[in-house]
Parts: structure tokens; C-alpha cells; sequence
């Protein structure tokens, strides 16, 4: 699943510039496993022309990275994908995707750096791919959401069977998605949101 419309980000444009109301900027880090979306979620839902680091996938990469459910996958971010929403005129997120293979998790550590939280892409036909990565969110003590992303050919779960395959906490809000479309890809970044503002009021009340 590629987002067509995404370019290398070079040369900042005019357009790229913050709104002038904008009081707060909030990083956001969208993870998951090799191929399940997080660079097609970046694009469709970015406001700005969104800066990626695909590279062609070559046969160096051939017994290293598993793309058993993605065959016909032919690139790859390599470093990170960046983008921006503003969620209103007031609060403006910077996305950041991280590369899914295993080689590259040495990069999680500076892109996680600052974050409020994380999205998880979920893909039903490869769930055991978002095993890890949810474990090294819970080690690192980072929220996260957890979306599952509508692939066309993907089996189709119950909720609560996902959230019991994925050993998910009843508090981790878990949603369907297509990462395709800007307005669902929104949907989830303002669960991220909810979930956020809830568990900042559990504190403060404690």
C-alpha cells in the first residue's frame, strides 16, 4: 500500500510554514511492521507536502527482511517519514513513520525523542509482525493506539479477538482505518488525542 502522491521533501515551501495561531506542536511517532501503511497514513493525512525516504527494495535485502504478505512491495522508507496536521487552529502535529524492518529499529531511539505518543499500524494477515513493536512501546512507557489497517485482501476480526490476539490492555483504545484516506487516518490520530488528554487528566486527579 503506497501513498502515489508522496515526494521528497528538498527545498521548504511557503505553504509549509506553521499557521500563524498555532501555540502548540505535538510529535507523534507512527510505527509498526515492514509494509503495513505507516508511510501511506504519513502521506494521506499530511497537510504539507510530506518529506519520505523510500529506497528501491534490491536483493541485498533477500533472506533480511520478511516480506512473506507483501510480495509485491517494491520500496521501502530507509530513515523516516515526516508530515504535519494541524488538529486545529491551535495545536499542529508532526508525524513521524519509522522504518518497519528490524535492521533499521536502531534509528526508533532519536525519532522517539520528545514524542507524546504512537500509533501502531495493525495488518490482520501479518499480526505477529506487531508483536515486537508493541513490546518496545510498553518497555519504552510511550501510549500508544492501536489502528488496524483495512487492507482489501486482509481477513476480517472482531475487535476484541485483535485485541486479545495482540494482548492489548482494555485502557489501549484499538480502531479500524484506511490508511488511504485522509479522514479516517485523522480519526485515529484524534484517538491518539482523546487517549492522551485522558490518561494526562488520570494523572493530575491522582
Amino acid at each position: 500500500m503506497d501513498f502515489e502522491s508522496s515526494e521528497r521533501a528538498t527545498v521548504p515551501r511557503r505553504e509549509d510554514a506553521l499557521p500563524a495561531t498555532a501555540a502548540a506542536a505535538v510529535k507523534v511517532v507512527i510505527v509498526g511492521g515492514f509494509g503495513v501503511g505507516k508511510t501511506t497514513l504519513v502521506g494521506s493525512v499530511s497537510e504539507i507536502r510530506p518529506l519520505t525516504t523510500e529506497e528501491t527494495m534490491t536483493q541485498a535485502g533477500v533472506g533480511v527482511d520478511d516480506t512473506a504478505g507483501v510480495e509485491r512491495k517494491t520500496s521501502t522508507t530507509v530513515a523516516m517519514d515526516f508530515g504535519r496536521i494541524s488538529i486545529n487552529q491551535e495545536l499542529v502535529l508532526y508525524l513521524f513513520g519509522t522504518p518497519g524492518q528490524e535492521r533499521f529499529w536502531f534509528l526508533w531511539r532519536g525519532l522517539f525523542e520528545g514524542a507524546l505518543g504512537a500509533v501502531v499500524l495493525v495488518d490482520t494477515r501479518r499480526l505477529e509482525v506487531s508483536f515486537d513493536v508493541i513490546g518496545r512501546l510498553e518497555e519504552r512507557g510511550v501510549p500508544f493506539v492501536v489502528a488496524v489497517n483495512s487492507f482489501p485482501d486482509a481477513p476480517e476480526h472482531p475487535l476484541e479477538e485483535l485485541r486479545t490476539a495482540l494482548d492489548l490492555p482494555a485502557s489501549v483504545p484499538l480502531v479500524f482505518c484506511d490508511a488511504r484516506r485522509r479522514d479516517s487516518s485523522r480519526d485515529v490520530l484524534m484517538t491518539l488525542m482523546r487517549y492522551l488528554h485522558s490518561l494526562a487528566a488520570t494523572t493530575e486527579a491522582s
